[in-house]
């Protein structure tokens, strides 16, 4: 079945459009707009490929998350394995999540189950996030990129109050949970920590 929304006259046209900014990561683009009374205005709209989160799940119910710097924020999150291969932006997500879930924890998932698409901040920027359990995990060592990266399992509970307290912030990994708790996926277990 067809998408009524592609056949549909955009609600807003463009009128032109600047690259403002660019690098590896991301462009910065400047459109001249009409909206559909025929007013004009500027939107601001950051491009950056899409990536992907990983939620990895031991048989006990425990859930592996990294915690890491967030330069933007000035602090440091918990949050789920994620990441992008921007040097790559048509690789399969599964192949990135296997990467960026070695890369982060280590780890390799015998299963790796897609949970949905979600798109990141859409009022500003054309980013998508594919979604991913992880289950039959095995250590096979990492090769951290990331400086001071830290990797942990919290029990499912544990995880439920990080995000309570304000300990998980990342509207992602917010997301990738309720997501997971909606399909009926998320550990009803304590699980345990290392």
């Amino acid at each position: 079945m067809a998408d009524p929304a592609s056949d549909a006259k955009p609600e807003i046209a463009t009128l032109s459009s600047r690259v403002v900014y660019a690098n590896r990561w991301m462009t910065v683009r400047e459109d001249a707009i009409q909206r559909q009374d025929g007013s004009h205005g500027i939107y601001g709209v950051v491009e950056k490929v899409d990536f992907v989160a990983i939620i990895p799940v031991e048989p006990d119910g425990s859930i592996h998350l990294v915690e890491q710097y967030r330069y933007p924020v000035g602090a440091r999150f918990w949050e789920l394995p994620q990441g992008s291969w921007e040097l790559n932006p048509q690789a399969d997500p599964v192949s990135v999540a296997r990467g960026e879930l070695r890369e982060e924890t280590g780890l390799h998932a015998e299963d790796m189950v897609k949970l949905g698409y979600l798109f990141e901040c859409y009022g500003y920027s054309n980013q998508g996030c594919h979604l991913f359990l992880a289950r039959r995990l095995r250590y096979e060592g990492s090769d951290l990129e990331e400086q001071g990266l830290v990797c942990r399992r919290f029990t499912a509970s544990e995880v439920v109050a990080m995000i309570e307290s304000g300990r998980i912030r990342d509207a992602t990994t917010v997301a990738a949970i309720g997501l997971m708790m909606m399909k009926g996926l998320f550990p009803q277990g304590s699980g345990g920590t290392d």
